[in-house]
Parts: structure tokens; sequence; C-alpha cells
């Protein structure tokens, strides 16, 4: 796994993905400008292929639905990361290498 970009915001967020196109999104809640949500939704539209995956200390079940109304394809609890991060993350970059494969 390689880190390609970092966003202060959600709306910033939007703009590197266009920039950078990455597999895989990492977003929170939580985000000034724009929330999670919304960036989600817009990442959506732009990028239709990159994985979302939303790391957040918010976890009502309306929010973890709204995230994936959104197009989110994982969530992470901040307080499970120690033993939930990573395996999503290569469940995420697994689904990514597949559809590259199948595309080929």
């Amino acid at each position: 796994m390689r880190v390609c970009g970092e966003a202060e915001n959600g709306k910033q967020a939007v703009e590197k993905v266009k920039e950078l196109k990455p597999n895989i999104v990492i977003l929170d809640y939580a985000m000034p400008v724009m929330n999670g949500i919304q960036a989600a939704y817009e990442i959506r539209q732009v990028a239709p292929a990159t994985r979302i995956l939303f790391f957040s200390v918010h976890d009502s079940p309306d929010m973890i639905h709204a995230a994936h109304v959104m197009g989110a394809d994982a969530f992470v609890r901040k307080s499970a990361a120690a033993t939930e991060l990573l395996p999503v993350l290569n469940q995420l970059l697994r689904s990514v290498s597949g559809k590259k494969k199948k595309e080929s």
C-alpha cells in the first residue's frame, strides 16, 4: 500500500481523487467544508471504481447506512482500527485487483 495523497477537508478530498485517481479513499464523517457523506457521493460520481472506506468514531446505524447509500464500500470504527483496518484495506485492494484483471 502507498499513500498517494492527503486532504484537509471533504471538498479537497474530491479534488485529490480527480487528480490522483486512487484505488481507495479513506474518509471520516466529520470533515470541514464538505462532510464525508457528501464527499463520498461526489467521489462516487467522478471515480466510480475508487473504493471508499469510512474510518470514523461516528458509528450510529443511521450514519453507517448513509455512508453505504452514498457509495461507501466499507466502514471501520476507529476504536477497532488495531484489528479491522488492515484486513478491510486488504480486502478492498483485492477487490480492486480482481476488477482490473476482469477488465484486461
